[in-house]
């Protein structure tokens, strides 16, 4: 693991003085060196082990069954759009474990040098909006946590914009967390996954079996209907909901390479990645149906959120277990999916004066700026507004870097030319139109005509433009398949003048075998 701070001398960059007088490099965004490879397959599978275990992931089920769905519908629904999503994120993680290079610098193949900084900064603040959510969960697991021991005075302090003053207090201290571990560095990110990631699931596999055996059984939502059948109301509902599910991991799509290029080899992020997500989310989201359903005999209604099902405990000293759990839990999926993407993504706008921890605590004020609080304030404006938007702008992205890599390139890259001013990827003054155009022209189509029920969402129900109205409904893969399409289709058509798409005699500048 490449610990931040002066790297060694990075394999295919040539002359490392050269480089590092280059105003596109610095020590976070170099190339990590073969040696300092260190990440397994536990690691990786671990990673998504802790970013899939969040309570948003406890959510999604709910969303989706107060929409009509029953739990199957809902779990089925989320396992699919996680195999879905799964196909870009391993697509892109082959660049980063091959030249140990970060998602912002991959950008600057298809972009070009300065054009690369505009995928990076949607990319981040995509990451910033999930980050403020998180936190303002994990504050709400630390308010929940003292109240069990300081009180009524505690929960039900005096109201600060519609939410306890307390509550925002707690919401501080968690952001304040989380920022410490960011500024100590990605190592210590690695090790913090390594063991955080089981916590949420014993967590959420004890609520399970203690609301089973108080309801004496799994309850009626286990065995409810869907309200929707399995007709044209379903299927209408299916198509944005499995959009929603998979742009829940839109981002990580996207810059998985600032992961994968910590990998050992090709085989460990692959198989860790492939054990680590689909199943976990699976599991963890059927847990979720499952304990919510057993709370509606035990309580006479559903309670989705575990923060509120534990602290229904008379004992403060398994309330303090369980949310801590709960607590570590959040923060190691928003230190990992929410926090070293933009870090990255920022320190690439300006690499000699952002580095690491100053891109971490800029992804931290941006990410509170965009008030989480309003984001999970209805499953309409959570699913289809959030995550519809966000995972369309990622989608786009996440095409044209697949088809940039591996239709355009061929896998191959000049190495150090990504890291220098008037070669290879320099482009027109450093931007690439070819890229730019086709990701304004899938955003038209996988968001021009966005729409919503009448008064359930902030879109109109026509949609902005009519005609595209059908295509919102499938906006992520719009956004993904249009991406690909346009972006091969108009580097064939309009190839840029001296284009390199591989290094110096056609050999790629990265270890044999990797």
């Amino acid at each position: 693991m490449r610990v931040i701070g002066r790297p060694s001398p990075q394999v295919g960059l040539g002359d490392p003085r050269g480089i590092e007088s280059s105003p596109l490099y610095s020590p976070d965004l170099a190339p990590v060196p073969v040696a300092e490879r260190t990440w397994t397959t536990y690691n990786y599978a671990a990673l998504w082990m802790g970013i899939a275990h969040g309570i948003p992931t406890y959510y999604l089920a709910s969303g989706l069954i107060d929409l009509g769905m029953s739990w199957v519908q809902a779990v089925l629904t989320i396992a699919l759009g996680n195999l879905l999503v799964l196909v870009p994120i391993l697509l892109n993680s082959h660049v980063g474990a091959k030249y140990g290079i970060p998602y912002p610098v991959f950008a600057r193949t298809a972009f070009g040098t300065l054009g690369a900084n505009v995928p990076a900064v949607l990319r981040a603040l995509s990451a910033c909006g999930w980050f403020g959510i998180q936190t303002w969960i994990g504050g709400q697991a630390i308010h929940t946590v003292v109240g069990a021991f300081a009180g009524d005075g505690w929960t039900h302090a005096r109201p600060l914009w519609g939410h306890p003053g307390t509550l925002w207090l707690s919401f501080a201290f968690f952001w304040l967390l989380q920022i410490g571990l960011i500024v100590r560095g990605i190592e210590s990110i690695r090790r913090f996954e390594n063991w955080a990631a089981p916590l949420i699931l014993v967590v959420a596999v004890f609520l399970l079996g203690w609301m089973v055996s108080k309801a004496g059984g799994l309850g009626p939502l286990a065995t409810e209907g869907s309200k929707l059948g399995w007709g044209t109301d379903f299927w209408l509902l299916f198509a944005p909901a499995l959009m929603g599910m998979v742009a829940y991991f839109a981002t990580m799509s996207v810059n998985i390479a600032d992961f994968t290029r910590f990998a050992r080899g090709q085989r460990e992020q692959i198989v860790g990645q492939t054990l680590g997500l689909p199943i976990t989310m699976t599991a963890f989201s059927m847990i979720g149906a499952l304990t919510t359903s057993a709370t509606i005999t035990v309580y006479g209604k559903a309670i989705w959120d575990p923060i509120d099902l534990v602290s229904r405990f008379s004992s403060p000293v398994v309330i303090l277990f369980a949310l801590l759990c709960v607590i570590v839990a959040t923060v190691a999926v928003n230190v990992a999916a929410n926090t070293v993407g933009p870090a990255y993504d920022f320190c690439n706008l300006f690499p000699r004066r952002i580095d690491f921890r100053m891109g971490g605590v800029i992804a931290g004020v941006i990410g509170i700026l965009m008030q989480p609080w309003r984001l999970l304030s209805s499953p309409e404006l959570y699913i289809f507004t959030w995550l519809g938007v966000s995972g369309a702008v990622l989608g786009g992205v996440a095409g044209i870097l697949t088809a940039d890599y591996w239709l355009l390139r061929g896998r191959t890259l000049d190495l150090a030319g990504l890291y220098r001013r008037g070669g290879p990827y320099e482009y027109a003054g450093g931007f690439n139109w070819r890229p730019l155009v086709s990701l304004a022209a899938v955003l038209v189509l996988s968001l021009g005509g966005a729409h919503s029920d009448a008064g359930a969402g902030p879109f109109p129900a026509d949609g902005y433009i009519p005609l595209l109205r059908p295509l919102f409904d499938y906006n992520w893969a719009v956004a993904f398949l249009g991406g690909i399409v346009l972006h091969a289709g108009l580097s064939r058509l309009f190839p840029a003048p001296g284009d390199r798409t591989a290094a110096p005699g056609g050999a790629p500048t990265a270890p044999a075998g990797r």
